[in-house]
């Protein structure tokens, strides 16, 4: 006789909700999941297992007498006040507890070492002017004025941009799934990325899934939030900050950091007509970057601005390839794991300070995987 657990509805509907998967999907794979839902019938422990892993729960939440209440361990910031407020994703809490673990390996091994804490961090207050907050992170990342100027192409500024963030002290994170767990996207619209604050080890995740157009614009977003020491969650919906004083912050200092403004309004001539593109091959930003900063300084609309924004991430996405094709697993592993927290975990793996099998744990690899993914990190044949 099959035995079923008896289980409170209300904790797995909690668990549906979490999910990622709506409830049609759960319904093909759980027939009877109403009837638990409304109390008329038990799962079993098996069925009861199958639906922990596909609402991506821990099982042992399944048995409490009543749902949990799940907070980010970060302020969460949102563009639109407006909306009710969701729980976060299951996506999103792994997304966090796993960089959460990797920060604390990452800063108790390079205490050990006898580094120095990153001077990125703090290194500025909100009430300073954001040309001067600024000028001063681009000192620190070793970056001139016109340092993205100087490439070809907003793409090649945006790599040096991470690997100066890297230089710096900064794990810098790029990822648009949950590791490497391809059925569980991250969704843009709950965040773009977050920010982990720590004098040794700073972490910056951006939401991979996002354009790639409007990422440096993000990663800049993070890189004003290290500089004040503040953590925090935030969706930057039409790359606008939510209404939160330290995001408007962040939001002046990226604008500044990526297009200067005494270096624009040099530039722009309205008279000329000239377009987003001319701005943003100037300054090697993306077009919808421009937009903002011209937006910012009241040199086009919102209407302008907005119209133009979606018209372009519409296209981008047309145009977009899907991730890891060309057979480039190893290059989008450094920026799902983090280059730099890559070279320390391997250094401390060489070293002998960390077992493999929880350098595995923390890379999120198994061990041919990884023992292929540090020699090539080792060579330096990974950006």
């Amino acid at each position: 006789m099959t035995t079923r657990v008896s289980i409170n509805p209300k904790v797995l509907k909690w668990a549906s909700d979490r999910s990622s998967k709506g409830l049609r999907e759960l319904d093909e794979r759980f027939p009877k999941l109403r009837q638990w839902l409304s109390g008329d019938e038990d799962p079993t422990l098996v069925q009861l297992e199958l639906f922990s892993k596909a609402t991506s729960t821990p099982l042992g939440f399944l048995f409490l007498d009543a749902p949990p209440i799940e907070n980010l361990p970060i302020p969460n910031y949102r563009t639109l006040d407006d909306e009710t407020v969701r729980a976060p994703s299951s996506e999103l809490l792994d997304t966090i507890y796993t960089m959460e673990r990797r920060q604390a390996w990452m800063r108790e091994y390079l205490v050990s070492e006898g580094r120095e804490p990153v001077a990125i961090v703090n290194c500025a207050t909100r009430n300073e002017a954001s040309v001067d907050v600024a000028a001063r992170l681009r000192e620190k990342l070793a970056l001139d004025i016109n340092w993205a100027a100087k490439h070809s192409t907003w793409t090649d500024a945006l790599k040096e941009l991470r690997a100066a963030m890297g230089a710096a002290g900064v794990v810098v994170v790029v990822n648009g799934i949950v590791g490497n767990n391809t059925h569980r996207p991250l969704d843009v619209e709950e965040f773009r990325g977050f920010v982990l604050v720590d004098e040794y080890a700073p972490l910056v995740f951006v939401n991979g899934a996002d354009a790639k157009s409007a990422q440096m614009f993000t990663l800049s977003h993070e890189l004003a939030h290290i500089a004040f020491g503040s953590s925090a969650a935030f969706d930057l919906r039409q790359m606008q900050p939510a209404k939160e004083p330290i995001e408007q912050a962040c939001n002046r200092v990226a604008a500044e950091f990526l297009v200067p403004e005494g270096l624009l309004k040099k530039a722009w001539n309205p008279k000329e007509h000239q377009s987003y593109e001319v701005v943003a091959k100037i300054f090697k930003v993306s077009p919808i970057v421009a937009a903002r900063r011209l937006l910012d300084l009241g040199l086009i609309s919102r209407e302008e601005f907005f119209k133009f924004y979606q018209n372009y991430i519409t296209q981008e996405h047309k145009r977009a390839k899907p991730e890891e094709s060309g057979g480039n697993f190893y290059a989008t592993a450094a920026q799902r794991v983090g280059a730099r927290f890559a070279v320390e975990l391997i250094r401390a793996l060489k070293e002998g300070r960390v077992l493999h099998t929880e350098a595995y744990r923390l890379a999120g690899m198994n061990g041919q995987t990884f023992d292929e993914f540090a020699r090539r990190i080792r060579q330096g044949g990974i950006e």
